[in-house]
């Protein structure tokens, strides 16, 4: 299935924009998954099996699977999700940006050896490093446009316009994906929470490209701004991430049942402002 079509079922079906990040750290984890060979997989497993009704995706980090030598276990639980939550689409959230030859291995990983349904990828070095991505018009690839960092203004934030006319970087970017690479309806952007007024900004650009937001949580962004800044008419739109807030809101052995009342009570919050 297009990745946009699932994520659009999963919009409607589980009325909800939160997307649950799956960003795995041994450290945080429950005692009793201390010791276990698996304890990567089981705590995301168990996070996944109690949120999925009330998620529209998942972001697997792959950063926190690669560090500890755990890829097998994130293809363990892509391959889980797929198998007991199809209708929940798996966003493989790597960043990803080199040369087209490189960018070829980097969609093959993430998209035959993980079977993530989207990607997220870094544009800064222009089409030919994202076409690789784009060649699977099935599969969502989801550009950094105007990320939730405070770093991100260094870079995102310069005018490039044309004498007279001023253009922010993260406009530049916003208007090539709608404009120029989406031919395959398969783009979307990641626009932080932390900047409601470059959600809107993007989205006056972009028109119905979907926003993959991070940044409500532990980083401080505003569901309400966030959900008014960034929805579409029909109120979707958005895919609001959300990580450590629900991963970590229990240490004990009910961490899931923990997560879930976090996840729910984050998609009813952002429901409620729609």
């Amino acid at each position: 299935m297009h990745f946009m079509t699932a994520l659009k079922a999963a919009w409607q079906q589980r009325n909800s924009l939160l997307c649950v990040g799956l960003d795995p750290d041994p450290a945080k984890f429950p005692a009793h998954l201390a010791s276990r060979p698996q304890a990567i997989f089981e705590f995301c497993r168990d996070i996944v099996d109690a949120t999925a009704d009330l998620a529209c995706a998942f972001k697997p980090q792959i950063a926190y699977f690669a560090a500890r030598r755990a890829e097998d276990q994130l293809e363990a639980l892509i391959e889980h999700i797929h198998t007991h939550h199809p209708a929940v689409p798996v966003i493989l959230d790597a960043k990803r940006g080199d040369i087209g030859s490189t960018a070829e291995q980097y969609a093959v990983e993430a998209f035959e050896r993980f079977r993530a349904d989207a990607i997220t990828v870094n544009p800064y070095m222009g089409r030919d490093s994202v076409e690789p991505y784009l060649a699977y018009g099935d599969k969502g690839v989801i550009l950094l446009c105007r990320t939730s960092n405070p770093g991100g203004s260094d870079l995102q934030f310069l005018d490039v316009g044309a004498p007279g006319r001023q253009e922010r970087l993260y406009e530049r970017v916003a208007r090539l994906v709608a404009e120029e690479w989406n031919a395959s309806g398969n783009c979307g952007l990641v626009v932080g929470a932390t900047f409601p007024a470059e959600i809107a900004r993007v989205r006056e650009l972009t028109g119905e490209v979907p926003l993959l937001v991070p940044g409500i949580g532990a980083q401080g962004g505003d569901i309400a701004a966030t959900v008014q800044a960034g929805r579409t008419m029909d109120g979707c739109g958005l895919m609001i991430n959300s990580s450590r807030a629900i991963l970590y809101a229990g240490q004990g052995e009910d961490f899931a049942a923990a997560a879930r009342r976090v996840a729910q009570d984050t998609r009813d919050a952002i429901n409620a402002c729609r």
